[in-house]
């Protein structure tokens, strides 16, 4: 469902309502001494400023989400509703998501909601591990960029709550040369290290497969990204590289979680 489509034409619908109204209906009743407004009226022109401060705010300021799988536990889990800044990477107009106003870039390390690539229909939540230029190794479930490891810090394993399991839980850290952004991350000691694709994205030919993992250089305009639940986790090791088009935000702040409300102000 195109909800910023379906905001768009109510705004419109009950916008020309409310327009009609001031200029016209409204003088006439004036006129007639009527005080009420007609009640198809009620229901479009009342409801036109309402919908109108949502359908901006959602498109060229704060949009919610919902957490819907573990593939960013443990720093996002099921159920959290989040915020995410719709004008960091850019104003764009809504519905045709054309850019309009360019701002900044994605950084390394930076939680982002974007249009899955093989079905814009669909909004993904992933961590960007490299941007346009970078070459991305992820080896025996150790990261490297630009030929520099990063670091892990272990911690006590952790239990999954997604699949009941414990694994192992590290403290993840970008090389200090590429600003030693920090975070969580969960590995599966179980599952293998091999990451194994049947899908020919677009460039595909930017990455080499094996037995230990994979590596790929960032083409120009794109993004890698990956879910901190590492073996639990559909991204960019799999699908390819997230077009700059497809961004939709930089996600921010917990605001609610119904199962949790200790989750409410998190985002670690």
């Amino acid at each position: 469902m195109n909800f910023a489509l379906i905001l768009f034409i109510l705004s419109v619908v009950t916008g020309v309502a409310w327009v009609a109204d001031k200029l016209v209906f409204a003088p006439k009743r004036k006129a007639a001494g009527i005080d009420r407004m007609p009640l198809w009226l009620e229901y479009t022109a009342s409801f036109f400023p309402v919908i109108f401060a949502v359908f901006f705010l959602r498109s060229f300021l704060f949009e919610p989400f919902k957490i819907p799988s573990g593939s960013m536990i443990p720093t996002l889990m099921i159920g959290d509703f989040i915020l995410v800044n719709k004008y960091t990477y850019g104003i764009r107009l809504p519905v045709i998501n054309k850019k309009i106003v360019d701002m900044n870039s994605p950084e390394r390390g930076d939680v982002v909601v974007f249009r899955y690539p093989k079905d814009e229909n669909v909004d993904y939540i992933k961590r960007v591990v490299g941007v346009p230029g970078d070459v991305i190794s992820y080896q025996n479930k150790r990261l490297t960029l630009n030929g520099q490891a990063f670091t892990y810090d272990e911690k006590p394993d952790y239990l999954d709550p997604e699949h009941m399991s414990y694994a192992k839980f590290y403290r993840e850290s970008f090389p200090k040369e590429f600003g030693g952004v920090s975070h969580n991350v969960l590995n599966h000691p179980e599952r293998p290290a091999g990451v194994y694709t049947q899908d020919r994205f677009p460039f595909y030919e930017n990455c080499t497969y094996s037995m230990s993992g994979v590596t790929c250089t960032v083409p120009p305009g794109h993004y890698f990204v990956m879910g901190d639940n590492r073996d639990n986790s559909a991204d960019s090791r799999y699908w390819g590289f997230v077009p700059e088009r497809n961004l939709v935000g930089k996600a921010f702040f917990v605001w609610m979680n119904l199962g949790d409300l200790k989750r409410i102000g998190r985002f670690e």
